[in-house]
């Protein structure tokens, strides 16, 4: 892989000067408190304005502010006009452009298109802050405000939508963003090393438009420049054109057979010695070739080109190996360079360093951002992650190399937190990243990393070149909570359990010291069909994981559950496969509160599956096996009813559902029945997190048969208190005893004539 520039190695910008601001400047006032007359770049984002590097806009900001930038912020702007767009002024380089944490469709609607009621990204946890397709809409309004001042978008929208990619909400092929907000260049994936050398260069005096050889861009060009090499992969492979074969008895007055033969040239001796000359081919040369896809009229057009499309973009993702990719939408090409060179430790560490004040802006004044409660007290200790699953797009964005920061930069975070952060009870809400447990965690080997085109290292078995080692997580956890006023670490990031496996010690420490009660793993589906069109492991796995958790919980003197999550309607998925999901579910005595319904995010590769019917996973041909799509809304709601199987209001449609598919064995009330005969008189059913369903005594050791659990695995929701279920049902049974205690007496008095009327009935405990 080849080497990059390090962050901190480039010349500070004259505005250096002014030092660090305690928040970046969100109006003219906070501008002029500082001494500026105008901001170098300004920030345009989705989000409320949080100064903590779990916030894109922050990290953005504060990085380009070491750089000697003076950045400004304009946060949830009104788009309904060009004005405040307008209100810090004209920036003097760019206005850098995001949506936000989350695509602005996912974070507004539900994986049925409903309109959510709140955005955990605005105070108060408000909805209809930001407009659908925010990047494309804010840029937009940047052109109209000041027309000559580039714009750099940004952020996981724009690095999702980077391509001609499948829109969920409008069931259609969407242009690039690039192309449909008019935006002059497109930073993806982890932009520091792109938004820093963009920066210099525009400071420099350098034109936007021959900005054109950053990784991790796109931009807008209309030819291949001169020597680039460039594969045409607009189409799917067929068989080339095959010579006629000559009959060797065809009449050699034949003129056209003779034609044929003539055209084949001279033949050469083959025992002539030949000089033997090597030429210099543009294809060896990875770093001038381009790959051209098919277009964005083609793959709107035709869904199996979508699904090739989408395969090359993929195979194209390791930055040790990733080649240039070229799209034409209609008169000019949108133009990919290669995916940025991950960050070293060093750098990692210089940017969660950047003095963040960790709090939402003053101007937001009491007002509760929710995303910001969830994440005050977790600490971001990696970036990445290598699992590939076809329906997430961390590896989209993030890439699947692990870039880790040091103990010491986490041990001051930490420590940053306790000292700083108001309202710190002494305990760190999560420890991790995309995935808990795949920190410092790499390939064996640089050189099989750098060559590797693998989606994923743990599918369909863990590779043989990966270091599972967890020992440097396990000393970064017993250095954690070591700290003096830390007195607990918790890990509240998905866990990846078939590599927890692999470190039984690993798993000892987390279940000891590390797991507040639950743990969240994601297991996603008990079947073989949809966990490989997933890029899953078996359900084998995690059954061994469980059995280590159950082993090493009771070893600590500990009662702890897992929460495993699944997914409904996953291409792949059969109404057979979930109706044997369903049945694991009741037979391990799982009740699923929460379902989770597959939500075809752009650019995923479970995305291509849903719009094109095709597995990316391989070739694609027009003959090749299609798989399983579950669109429609009715089959979508019976996938999601077999997840609550316990749930009377969806018992209809499984009945239905069953005697369709032959399996009325399933309806009645015997044991390894799923649902019952008849329905219920009066719907008195209510969601598990408004009513204990779990039988008392459950939740004691070793009584495993029989028992009902919640949130699909155990527990019932937590007091607002912080205390157990069982806590309250044994207060309740004491507050029982004490009232029928006092019946007696009020009875017994009642008979000599001195008390008050006896009780017609013992109180039965609550």
């Amino acid at each position: 892989m080849q080497a990059a520039k390090p962050l901190f190695d480039y010349p500070k910008y004259w505005a250096e000067c002014f030092g660090p601001a305690p928040f970046l400047p969100m109006s003219r006032e906070e501008m002029d408190q500082l001494g500026w007359d105008s901001c170098d770049v300004i920030i345009v984002t989705g989000d409320a304005y949080v100064d903590h590097p779990s916030f894109g806009m922050a990290i953005i900001g504060r990085l380009l502010e070491a750089q000697g930038f003076r950045v400004g912020i304009i946060a949830q702007p009104n788009w309904q006009s060009k004005d405040d767009f307008m209100k810090l002024g004209e920036p003097n380089l760019f206005f850098g452009v995001a949506a936000g944490n989350m695509d602005s469709m996912i974070n507004r609607y539900t994986a049925d298109k409903k309109i959510r009621s709140d955005d955990a990204y605005t105070p108060g946890g408000l909805a209809g802050k930001r407009p659908d397709r925010a990047s494309l809409v804010y840029s937009q309004r940047c052109k109209e405000a000041y027309k000559h001042v580039p714009i750099v978008l940004g952020g996981i929208e724009a690095s999702l939508r980077r391509i001609a990619h499948y829109d969920y909400w409008q069931d259609r092929v969407r242009n690039s963003i690039l192309i449909d907000a008019s935006a002059d260049i497109l930073l993806y994936g982890n932009a520091e090393r792109a938004i820093v050398e963009v920066a210099q260069r525009l400071s420099y005096g350098h034109k936007i438009e021959d900005i054109t050889d950053v990784r991790g861009t796109a931009f807008i060009r209309r030819d291949t420049p001169q020597g680039w090499y460039e594969v045409d992969s607009t189409r799917i492979d067929r068989p080339g054109k095959i010579d006629k074969i000559i009959n060797p008895y065809v009449n050699t007055q034949d003129t056209a057979a003779c034609a044929i033969e003539q055209e084949k040239g001279p033949v050469e001796d083959p025992q002539e010695a030949k000089v033997v000359q090597i030429l210099a081919s543009p294809r060896m040369t990875r770093d001038k070739t381009v790959i051209r896809l098919p277009s964005m009229e083609k793959v709107r057009n035709d869904p199996v080109l979508y699904a090739h499309a989408n395969r090359v973009l993929h195979l194209e993702t390791n930055p040790g190996n990733a080649r240039a990719l070229v799209q034409k939408h209609g008169e000019v090409d949108v133009w990919f360079n290669p995916p940025p060179i991950p960050m070293t430790t060093e750098e990692m560490d210089y940017v969660f360093g950047m003095p963040y004040q960790r709090i939402p802006h003053p101007a937001y004044g009491q007002e509760k951002i929710p995303a910001y409660e969830m994440i005050r007290f977790s600490v971001n200790i990696m970036r990445g992650c290598f699992g590939g699953c076809t329906f997430c797009s961390i590896t989209e964005h993030e890439g699947r190399i692990i870039q880790n920061r040091s103990e010491e930069s986490i041990i001051r975070e930490i420590e940053e937190i306790r000292d700083k952060v108001p309202g710190f009870t002494g305990v760190i809400s999560d420890l991790g990243g995309p995935t808990a447990n795949m920190y410092r965690i790499a390939c064996k080997s640089p050189e099989i990393e750098s060559a590797c085109r693998k989606p994923s290292c743990v599918f369909p078995g863990i590779c043989p070149n990966l270091n599972t080692d967890h020992s440097s997580l396990i000393q970064l956890y017993r250095s954690a909570r070591a700290l003096p006023g830390v007195k607990k670490i918790l890990i509240a990031s998905g866990l990846r359990y078939d590599l927890a496996v692999e470190s039984p010690e690993y798993v000892k420490e987390l279940v000891t010291h590390h797991v507040g009660g639950y743990l969240k793993i994601a297991p996603e589906h008990t079947e073989e069909g949809p966990l490989n069109q997933m890029m899953k492991p078996g359900i084998g796995t995690y059954d061994r994981f469980k059995r280590m958790f159950e082993k090493f919980s009771k070893e600590a003197g500990k009662e702890q559950y897992l929460i495993p999550y699944f997914i409904a309607a996953h291409p792949g998925t059969t109404d057979e496969d979930m109706m044997n999901l369903a049945l694991w579910l009741k037979a391990n005595g799982f009740r699923a509160d929460q379902v989770q319904a597959f939500y075809p995010s752009p650019m995923a590769s479970a995305t291509a599956m849903y719009h094109s019917g095709k597995n990316p996973l391989r070739k694609v041909t027009y003959k090749s096996d299609a798989v399983t799509i579950v669109k429609s809304e009715e089959q979508r709601r019976l996938h999601k009813a077999f997840l609550r199987y316990h749930d009377p209001k969806g018992w209809p449609m499984l009945r239905e559902a069953l005697l369709r598919m032959g399996r009325g064995d399933l309806i009645g009330p015997g044991k390894h029945q799923l649902i019952p005969l008849h329905q219920p008189q009066t719907d008195s059913y209510q969601s598990a997190r408004r009513k204990n369903s779990t039988p008392a005594g459950s939740h004691k050791v070793g009584k495993d048969s029989g028992r009902i659990l919640t949130q699909h695995t155990g527990l019932p929701p937590r007091g607002s208190d912080g205390s157990k279920p069982w806590d309250k049902r044994e207060e309740a049974k004491a507050a029982a005893a004490a009232r029928n205690k006092q019946a007696a007496k009020d009875r017994s008095d009642a008979v000599k004539g001195k008390g008050k009327k006896p009780a017609r009935k013992p109180v039965v405990p609550r």
